[in-house]
């Protein structure tokens, strides 16, 4: 009887081993091909019923100044790390143990990137455990300049709106390469939660998190230099 079990067992995983490799992204292919979808925007087609707002842009197509907010925003040390911001996490878990509340995110823009592509919003272990793969693979074989560009296209900034270029023109009614400073905050603020913060919200707390963004924007323009 064990040794069906144990056989059983050993089955499964090979079938789940298989299962993974086969249906692995080709992550190396994106340095010179744009991904066709992603995994939230699929998700979010399922739940709308409509494929969402998305004009792809390059690099050079997006303002500065967006760049900028975002990453003042979400990832002020993406240009220095290597897929991974350790500090911050630890300072999210000893916030957590403190609080006794849920770990907040501290992910990087790389880590958001690999989730927003192929993964879920799920915190469960096994999609932890394939998000850091997919981080170092991105941060192996794409440039970081790619893997921004990579993220502001495919991040949603509105309820129905993913990239940059879907954002400011539903929002603004310009190109994303002719963003204002205010503009890219109030794009940046939202990235936590684009369906409720976002430029036609009227939340106090998003306002306030404009501002923040703003202040914290002229005091890190070393960035730029990055960009």
């Amino acid at each position: 009887m064990l040794r069906r079990v144990l056989l059983a067992l050993v089955l499964s995983s090979s079938l789940v081993a298989a299962w993974q490799w086969l249906t692995w992204p080709d992550v190396a292919a994106l340095a010179e091909t744009n991904p066709t979808t992603t995994a939230f925007i699929d998700r979010h087609r399922r739940e709308s019923g409509k494929r969402p707002d998305q004009t792809w842009v390059t690099y050079a197509g997006i303002s500065p100044t967006l760049k900028h907010a975002v990453l003042v925003a979400e990832d002020i040390g993406f240009f220095s790390h290597r897929g991974f911001e350790l500090e911050e996490l630890r300072t999210a878990v000893r916030q957590s143990l403190e609080t006794k509340r849920p770990l907040r995110g501290a992910s990087t823009i790389t880590q958001q990137l690999a989730k927003n592509l192929w993964l879920s919003p799920s915190r469960n272990p096994w999609r932890k455990a394939k998000e850091i793969q997919l981080t170092r693979q991105l941060e192996r074989h794409l440039s970081k300049r790619r893997i921004l560009e990579l993220y502001l296209n495919v991040a949603q900034f509105g309820p129905d709106q993913f990239g940059a270029e879907a954002a400011s023109r539903a929002f603004f009614g310009i190109s994303a390469t002719r963003l204002s400073e205010r503009q890219a905050a109030q794009l940046a603020a939202g990235l936590s939660r684009p369906r409720s913060w976002n430029p036609s919200s009227d939340s106090r707390g998003y306002r306030h998190r404009v501002e923040v963004l703003r202040v914290r924007m002229r005091r890190s323009r070393w960035i730029l230099k990055e960009l």
